[in-house]
């Protein structure tokens, strides 16, 4: 038997010294350790800290903020005008016998996508301009006060010979009689002046602009008519004379026809009088002389609609 005495004290009771009992791990019922078991103490998870709590929100409103930016700077490149003026035309004293008056070559040079142009001379009839489906040429038609058109878009009608009518609201011509005036003025456009185009294939352009120094502004390439008041007939006039200009059988303008220059055959000259060497010929064989005239005539003036 086993003496009470030599029983393991119970593990709830301390040592007298005061010191707390050891842990000594898991023991058997003789009071030997358990095999196969070791020592372990428990770990306490650490708790996060506020940052790594609110990183994902962090994170969250940061890719927020970059769309929101990315999204601003896209809508503000878009609404900011492609071009920009150094100055403002004047008004020169009417020369006798012209309409209009003559301004400077810009060239004709293409923009790429993004890019911007500052035209030495507003509104421009000749220039840098966009040949890109929607941004120009522009479909020919009036363009209300608040719709988007641009110098990069319409020089590039003239370019092809189109007329392009601008308005300056800031000087008065937005209001309904005038919008109904230049609605009116686009229905009895004429056809171009060599090439015969109908209207609505290259021009007119009606569309509202601010720099310029009066109310309407008719343009052709490298020339303006200014006007106070819309005389519809004097454009018409200034679009006959300018719009597409033939000389000796070569163009003039605009830079891109759209048929080709009409032979300077077409057109009685003095040249077409019998000359001294052809009188001979002429009486000699009248019949021969008179066919070959008259074969050349359909050819030599094509009609104007042919381009």
């Amino acid at each position: 038997m086993t003496s009470s005495n030599d029983r393991p004290a119970s593990s709830g009771k301390r040592p007298a010294s005061g010191v707390p009992a050891q842990r000594t791990g898991s023991r058997g019922p003789s009071g030997s350790a358990r095999s196969g078991r070791r020592d372990t103490q428990r770990r306490r998870h650490d708790e996060p800290t506020t940052l790594q709590r609110l990183r994902a929100p962090l994170l969250s409103l940061g890719v927020i903020a970059v769309i929101v930016g990315v999204s601003a700077f896209v809508l503000t490149s878009a609404a900011a005008p492609t071009y920009a003026c150094t100055s403002i035309d004047t008004v020169q004293a009417p020369v006798e016998g012209e309409i209009g008056q003559v301004q400077p070559d810009q060239g004709n040079a293409h923009l790429q996508a993004g890019d911007k142009v500052t035209y030495p001379v507003c509104p421009p009839a000749s220039g840098k301009h966009f040949n890109r489906s929607g941004f120009g040429p522009l479909q020919p038609k009036v363009y209300g006060p608040d719709d988007a058109s641009a110098p990069t878009g319409w020089v590039h009608n003239l370019e092809h010979g189109g007329l392009v009518l601008l308005y300056s609201c800031d000087k008065g011509a937005c209001d309904d009689p005038s919008i109904q005036q230049l609605g009116t003025f686009a229905q009895g456009f004429p056809d171009s002046p060599v090439c015969g185009l109908q209207p609505g294939i290259v021009g007119p352009v009606i569309a509202r602009f601010e720099q310029m120094p009066t109310r309407y502004a008719a343009l052709v390439w490298d020339r303006v008519l200014y006007l106070d008041t819309l005389d519809s007939q004097r454009v018409y006039d200034f679009y006959a004379a300018y719009g597409e200009r033939v000389s000796d059988g070569s163009w003039i303008a605009p830079p891109e026809p759209q048929c080709a220059a009409p032979s300077p055959s077409a057109a009685p000259s003095p040249s077409a009088s019998p000359s001294p060497s052809a009188s001979p010929s002429a009486s000699a064989s009248p019949d021969a002389s008179a066919s070959p005239s008259a074969e050349a005539s359909p050819s030599a003036e094509p009609s104007p609609s042919a381009g």
